[in-house]
């Protein structure tokens, strides 16, 4: 069998942009091991691999591999790697490990990373996960979950560094290096605290080191320091988090005393997943959907979706039946009417993807929305004269008739300028009523623009051509 890491040096030689991706070598050495009962080679297969690997591995080999796999050599699992698995499969994965196993393989994992593991698990699962954890982490754990779901408390790490606000740098120092055994694995700032465990500010590690013994903590805190509330919900937290440029922050509780940090990582962390559950709920699929769910689950996610854009199909068709005599006079209608609604169904999807991205960014607020509104508006129209001018001549071309192709380039101008301003108008209407922008919005910009397209153009027909 190959190594891996030869594997990963031919892969990059050979496309660049498969760096970072497992070669399908890996696969097959990993399945032939499994296959083949030999433990030892799956061992010196898995164990040069990041936990991310691993986790990415175990969701695109099928169920009877992985359950084989995780038999063969049960010592694979441990916190990191559950940690990295998509939910779904994550809970398939720890069905399969016996309590005193599952605690284990966390026990070495940071309070934040614990709780986004448990979290969504049954009480008792999380009971038996609970009982074997230190009672430090224990009581830091089960406080967190008592806070409410996506909000600063539960994505808020409890291990950090602080120190009083009247400290030297020398004094910092020395206590780190005499609490070497005590202090988080990873850390960015020192949070400064007053007596009442407040914090005041922090100050980075680099500008630590790069200070004087004598210099106070208190002249070198940065000026990006701001503090979290424990119930601030996730999303705002990572955007302040990606606006403000922030490393660590503190969080505070209702009198404003230092209860936890959260850190960049977890931050973008929410803020990739806000942006991943944006675009599947954008396309219909749920926005839990992952490619190890199951053929019901996935079924689950998107029929309801397909339902409501049968329901819009019905209504265009019902706008397509007013037209019913025009169209069997006039049968190349219906030949160019798919054109229509395609074209409209484009430009619709490009205002709506960029209205929301941009609602989800907070890019787009009052301050500008008519601005954007009014730039879509001209957008869709120019766009659709230069389209409608040509599907013109190729009208005339392939008909003969430059009524038909003054009709359709009509109709197309009108379609863009509708799905445009729609794609644009109806996320921003749904945000402000409350309703999210990603889930709603598809099947009323849909519904639009068939509409409007059909209707423009079977009417604009049907009163040039009568």
């Amino acid at each position: 069998m190959s190594d891996p890491q030869t594997d990963r040096t031919e892969i990059a030689g050979d496309d660049e942009a498969g760096d970072f991706a497992l070669p399908q070598r890996l696969f097959d050495d990993v399945l032939d091991a499994v296959e083949a009962g030999d433990a030892a080679a799956l061992e010196a297969l898995l164990e040069p691999l990041h936990p991310a690997d691993i986790a990415d591995l175990l969701e695109q080999i099928d169920g009877r591999d992985r359950r084989a796999l995780l038999t063969l050599w049960p010592g694979v699992m441990d916190g990191e790697i559950l940690s990295e698995l998509d939910d779904n499969l994550r809970e398939e994965v720890i069905a399969t490990l016996a309590p005193a196993q599952l605690a284990e393989a966390i026990s070495e994992l940071e309070t934040d990373d614990v709780v986004d593991f448990i979290e969504d698990l049954e009480p008792e699962r999380q009971a038996e996960i609970l009982a074997g954890l230190d009672a430090a982490d224990r009581v830091a754990v089960e406080k967190a979950l008592a806070y409410p779901d996506y909000s600063a408390g539960r994505l808020m790490q409890v291990e950090l560094v602080r120190a009083p606000e009247d400290w030297t740098v020398g004094q910092t120092i020395d206590y780190l290096r005499a609490a070497e055994t005590e202090l988080p694995e990873q850390f960015y700032h020192i949070v400064l605290v007053d007596p009442r465990m407040k914090p005041q500010g922090y100050v980075q590690l680099g500008r630590l080191l790069a200070s004087r013994r004598d210099v106070r903590l208190s002249d070198i805190t940065e000026d990006s320091f701001r503090t979290f509330h424990v119930e601030d919900e996730q999303g705002a937290v990572a955007y302040a988090f990606n606006q403000y440029h922030l490393i660590s922050a503190p969080v505070v509780d209702d009198d404003d005393r230092l209860v936890g940090v959260i850190t960049i990582d977890d931050a973008m962390e929410v803020l990739d997943d806000e942006h991943e559950e944006d675009i599947l709920q954008l396309a219909g699929v749920g926005s839990e959907s992952e490619l190890s769910d199951s053929v019901r689950e996935t079924m689950r996610q998107r029929l309801p979706w397909l339902a409501v854009n049968l329901v819009t199909a019905i209504l265009a068709s019902v706008v397509i039946g007013l037209f019913e005599e025009t169209l069997v006079r006039i049968v190349a209608l219906a030949v160019l009417m798919p054109i229509v609604a395609s074209m409209g169904g484009n430009a619709g999807t490009q205002s709506l993807t960029v209205a929301v991205r941009a609602l989800a960014t907070r890019d787009l607020g009052s301050s500008n929305s008519w601005r954007v509104i009014r730039r879509e508006a001209v957008v869709g129209l120019m766009n659709g004269a230069v389209l409608g001018l040509a599907m013109a001549v190729v009208t005339m071309v392939w008909f003969g008739s430059p009524l038909i192709g003054g009709v359709i380039a009509v109709a197309m101008m009108l379609t863009l300028f509708a799905a445009a301003v729609g794609g644009i108008l109806i996320p921003i209407a749904l945000e402000r009523m409350g309703v999210d922008p990603a889930i709603a919005s598809g099947p009323f910009v849909t519904t639009v623009t068939d509409v409007v397209g059909f209707f423009a153009f079977l009417g604009i027909a049907s009163m040039v051509l009568a």
